[in-house]
């Protein structure tokens, strides 16, 4: 049990230091490509011929697939909580590649970070052994797990449908909350493909069960479903506030999500489940103290080089007093003329 928690381990932050990286490169990319079309977050897919965004695109792609390799050796309430370090990783390259300040006070949210995560490694409950894919389907298709799976894809039905349109611009936790939900049904379905890869390399070929093919179509749904959002989240809104806020709320319904499928808890004591909420709670805490020193992303001035230019008359007192090239309108005057008033 230990030698496969400490596998899952290893492989979780290695995980988190490549999904970190991503996220800011994948910035940088959108950033470029916002200049040359119209942005992901108003449904533009310009990002897509950006280099640089493949590039963050692949770095997730080996991170996801890492943290893929340790949802098969480890139980979700190990793996999901480490992915604060790719909170700490991505804090640390957005100081100094995208200018988002990380002030002396993020120092203790990283390092709550990290005593947090410790703490869940130490007390994580082992893996459950399984050892057909009809075993993982039957735990899919317990009533509890079912009533989760429907409410989970009735609030996403509604995010999508009726808040994106109304508050997707403006309310950060559309976006997110898509992600998180969807997500936690992501690593539900993963963990299933990959423990089907497990038992098939192992010599019980898991290959001609309708279930595993059935599991991978659902992950990849949720896979193209969870990045359409998290691209449009991270174009709208600053990284320093989607990293912590998708984290805490990924994590949280994904470990709720796999106690409910794969029971994690289920035999462990009191003392250990108790340790493992405090861990989370501290990791948690950490990433809200990190996130609270950060500034928040600058919006760029309005450039009035471009209006058109006009002249003026004011009768006043039976003078008239006319414009002179050394005469500037007043910001209140200005603010109100636009470029299509004079369309």
């Amino acid at each position: 049990m230990y030698t496969a928690n400490f596998l899952g381990f290893g492989l979780a932050v290695g995980s988190s230091a490549f999904i970190g990286s991503s996220f800011i490169i994948k910035k940088k990319g959108l950033q470029r490509a916002r200049t040359s079309g119209s942005r992901a977050s108003s449904g533009g897919y310009g990002y897509l011929l950006e280099p640089l965004w493949w590039i963050g695109m692949v770095t997730m792609i080996i991170g996801e697939f890492a943290n893929f390799v340790a949802y098969i050796y480890a139980p979700a309430v190990l793996v999901t909580p480490l992915g604060a370090l790719s909170i700490i990783v991505s804090a640390v390259l957005a100081h100094f590649l995208l200018k988002e300040k990380l002030r002396k006070l993020g120092i203790l949210g990283c390092i709550l970070c990290i005593v947090g995560s410790t703490i869940i490694v130490l007390h994580a409950p082992g893996e459950h052994s399984i050892s057909s894919v009809e075993e993982i389907w039957e735990l899919a298709i317990q009533p509890a797990f079912i009533s989760y799976t429907a409410s989970a894809v009735a609030v996403v039905l509604v995010l999508v449908l009726y808040c994106e349109p109304r508050y997707g611009q403006t309310n950060i936790m559309v976006y997110i909350g898509v992600c998180s939900i969807i997500g936690s049904l992501t690593v539900m379905s993963i963990k299933a493909v990959g423990i089907a890869i497990r038992l098939t390399i192992e010599g019980s070929s898991q290959v001609a069960r309708f279930q595993t093919w059935l599991f991978v179509m659902v992950a990849a749904s949720c896979i193209i479903t969870q990045l359409n959002y998290l691209n449009k989240a991270l174009d709208t809104f600053n990284t320093a506030v989607v990293s912590p806020i998708y984290y805490a709320m990924f994590t949280s319904l994904t470990i709720f999500a796999s106690a409910i499928m794969f029971k994690d808890w289920a035999g462990q004591s009191a003392s250990s489940i108790v340790s493992v909420l405090c861990g989370f709670i501290t990791v948690l805490s950490g990433t809200m103290v990190l996130h609270s020193t950060r500034d928040p992303e600058k919006t760029t001035a309005a450039d009035y080089s471009a209006l058109p230019q006009i002249s003026w008359r004011v009768h006043a007192n039976g003078e008239i007093w006319k414009q002179k090239d050394n005469d500037e309108l007043h910001p209140e005057f200005v603010a109100i003329i636009r470029q299509d008033h004079f369309k």
